[in-house]
């Protein structure tokens, strides 16, 4: 049955093994329907215009074809702003001054700090403060983070949340396991979690496929679709590939870059054959 799915690639670094797996079963997923490529550029710091001319290229000579243009997140940071403002004025999300040593060492004092899938979870030292107190802290230029009031968001949408995933049928969604995760920071106006689920509604995206590294934030993914009545894509998490010491593939692994192993005289095929 066609799909449209999806390839995107953060451009921190060449595309590598890793990569190929992900495009290559993103692409034979669409099944004669769409196969989109997407930017995912947000981050400033870490993404770098090198990494992400080189990414067309690499997927060219891997025999891929998709629809254009290309999404560029870094070029739509006012789409997810607008998000941001929304979940604001439902007072679905509040103002976190708290630096991330600060927030570690009340983890460190506390006995039995609660974690999730990115490990302890925020302990909610700013969830209590007033608007007024938010405004006045923003003001005097404290740096902050716009964090998801989960508990508040979790009652937004009553009935429970499920994704469908293939193989597995309906999953159950607990996006607690999350706490209060940060959606927006002025360094990174919005966050991974967010953009991915906005531009998966926007470009019409059926089956999200994906390594199943990330099969756990699908359950945060879900109550933000469900909280601005976004459509739900179906999921198919995919193994990911390991290297010889039996660790996931990695940007830190140059060996296994596709730019390296084109320039090594590997074919495509010989690829293919590997993946």
């Amino acid at each position: 049955m066609p799909q449209t799915t999806r390839f995107a690639p953060s451009p921190t670094g060449y595309l590598h093994l890793g990569h190929a797996l992900a495009a290559v079963t993103a692409a034979r997923a669409a099944d004669g329907g769409r196969f989109l490529l997407r930017l995912e550029d947000i981050d400033p710091a870490r993404c770098r215009p090198d990494y992400a001319a080189a990414i067309a290229p690499d997927l060219a000579w891997l025999g891929l074809q998709w629809e254009t243009p290309v999404r560029v997140q870094s070029a739509h940071l006012a789409d997810y702003a607008a998000c941001l403002a929304g979940l604001r004025a439902r007072g679905l999300l509040y103002a976190c001054f708290c630096t991330r040593a600060e927030i570690a060492r009340e983890i460190a004092t506390s006995a039995a700090a609660p974690h999730g899938p990115d490990g302890p979870l925020y302990p909610g030292t700013c969830r209590s403060l007033t608007e007024a107190a938010q405004a006045a802290r923003i003001a005097s230029g404290v740096p902050y983070a716009w964090r998801l009031h989960m508990a508040r968001a979790v009652a937004a949408v009553p009935g429970g949340l499920t994704f469908h995933e293939a193989g597995q049928g309906e999953i159950a969604c607990t996006p607690a396991i999350f706490g209060d995760v940060v959606l927006g920071r002025k360094d990174v106006p919005a966050s991974y979690h967010l953009c991915v689920t906005h531009d998966d509604a926007l470009q019409g995206v059926t089956l999200v496929t994906r390594g199943v590294d990330l099969q756990p934030a699908t359950h945060l993914h879900r109550l933000l679709q469900a909280l601005h009545r976004w459509p739900a894509p179906r999921y198919a998490h995919h193994r990911l590939l390991t290297g010889p010491d039996g660790k996931r593939l990695a940007k830190r692994d140059v060996a296994a870059t596709l730019r390296d192993l084109r320039a090594q005289g590997v074919t495509p095929a010989e690829v293919y054959a590997r993946l």
